[in-house]
């Protein structure tokens, strides 16, 4: 299987699954729940790359769990796993 390398301030990201059902104990479907925001990072590119040549490495790492901006990435999948491609300025916030 293929491995997917991100590049400069790039991340691959795939998303947490939300709960699938309301507070009240209703299940929803998945036409019914909202996009995902929450993601767990698989692979991180080497950095942004600043206009004079400087590189600066990201700030997030394999493992964290993020929040990131709703419309923000490329859907891609890769066998039966699918992916988000994000910049590193799409990334709300790193849960901990």
């Amino acid at each position: 299987m293929a491995t997917l390398k991100p590049l400069n301030d790039r991340l691959v990201v795939k998303a947490v699954t939300p709960e699938a059902k309301t507070a009240g104990g209703i299940f929803l479907p998945d036409s019914a729940q909202e996009k995902p925001q929450e993601a767990e990072v698989v692979a991180v590119g080497t950095g942004k790359v600043l206009e004079s040549g400087r590189v600066v490495p990201l700030e997030v790492k394999p493992g964290d769990i993020i929040i990131y901006a709703k419309y923000g990435g490329t859907e891609i999948k890769l066998g039966s796993d699918e992916y988000i491609i994000l910049r590193q300025d799409d990334v709300l916030a790193i849960k901990e």
